[in-house]
């Protein structure tokens, strides 16, 4: 089994231009096209929300896919599992609309689909290499890596601003 990429948050890019919100309603559209996905019913719903921490900052929130995932435990019908590659997803043929996950979710980013009477969440977009989000970031906020690699990179990166900010 390969290493399972994670999407993180750079939250020092993030300009809040929500292009990640628009990428991700519209790959999860019936047409995958802007004009026709507008007249759609029901309506496409976007999986990652951009939230204002502060006047000039802001961070994109969605579906972490907790290892102990509060959403699967609490799940009164058995929609929510897990996939081999880490991914917690929601069987909409099984969701019966309780929001009992939406209730536990500690992220707050289990949406409800009034419309459907279902519930819906980040399922990383499976028919794409890259998550639409990550893929449509203007500033390269979200990045789909490893952990590990995602964590080495940091790493490098902070330790050549230390050797840049101590002359040498």
């Amino acid at each position: 089994m390969t290493t399972p990429k994670e999407i993180f948050v750079k939250i020092d890019k993030c300009m809040g231009c929500h292009s990640c919100e628009l990428a991700c309603a519209l790959e999860h559209s019936k047409s995958k096209l802007l004009y026709n996905a507008i007249s759609e019913h029901p309506e496409p719903k976007k999986r990652i929300y951009v939230e204002w921490m502060s006047q000039d900052s802001r961070m994109p929130v969605l579906c972490r896919h907790c290892e102990d995932a509060p959403c699967m435990h609490a799940c009164i019908s058995g929609a929510i599992s897990r996939t081999e590659e880490g991914v917690v997803l929601t069987d909409k043929d099984k969701c019966i609309g309780c929001w009992t996950c939406v209730m536990v979710c500690p992220y707050g980013v289990i949406g409800r689909h009034m419309e459907e009477r279902k519930a819906y969440r980040c399922d990383r977009c499976p028919d794409r290499d890259v998550p639409a989000c990550v893929s449509a970031c203007p500033t390269h906020a979200l990045i789909y890596e490893t952990v590990e690699n995602f964590s080495s990179n940091t790493r490098k990166a902070a330790s050549k601003e230390l050797a840049a900010g101590h002359g040498g």
